[in-house]
């Protein structure tokens, strides 16, 4: 199985309120989009190992909630940065970005960050109402990007 060229890595935990968007966000994807040039990607957390999953991509998006509640979304374009999460059982996109440079001693492709403004993170909660409608916008946005797979295309939109 070969690799494709656009990794979305959605992350959180569907049992903890809006930390759910990460991963949701990977549904309308699957739902709305031909994933032939397109890896979907979720888990937990990010961890040591997922810098593996870099490998090989022409653009990453990397999509979680974010505790910036008054914002629907923020899309940035990451850097590697060698921060103490690597020593944590949670890592920042950053952190990974760090050590596939590190491991491949090359520079990682264009990866990006897109932050869903979130407020709930209880244990069995469902989505609060405000990460529906910031879901809703996060979506119509990613549909934007997969549309138009290049770099200059996305870096039009960060922040």
């Amino acid at each position: 199985m070969s690799t494709k060229p656009i990794l979305v890595f959605g992350y959180g935990n569907l049992s903890r309120g809006d930390d759910a968007l990460g991963v949701l966000i990977l549904e309308h994807i699957e739902a709305h989009f031909d994933l032939k040039n397109i890896d979907l990607l979720t888990d937990f957390q990010l961890q040591i190992e997922h810098a593996l999953d870099l490998e090989n991509r022409e653009l990453v998006v990397f999509v979680d909630a974010s505790v910036k509640s008054d914002i629907a979304f923020e899309f940035t374009q990451l850097k590697p940065v060698r921060d103490l999460s690597h020593t944590t059982h949670a890592m920042s996109p950053a952190a990974i970005l760090d050590t596939y440079q590190t491991i491949k001693n090359e520079i990682p492709p264009p990866c990006f960050l897109l932050a869903i403004g979130a407020e709930s993170f209880e244990l069995g909660e469902g989505l609060s109402e405000n990460a529906v409608q910031n879901l809703l916008k996060a979506c119509k946005f990613t549909e934007t990007l997969l549309s138009t797979p290049t770099l200059a295309f996305w870096q039009h939109f960060t922040t």
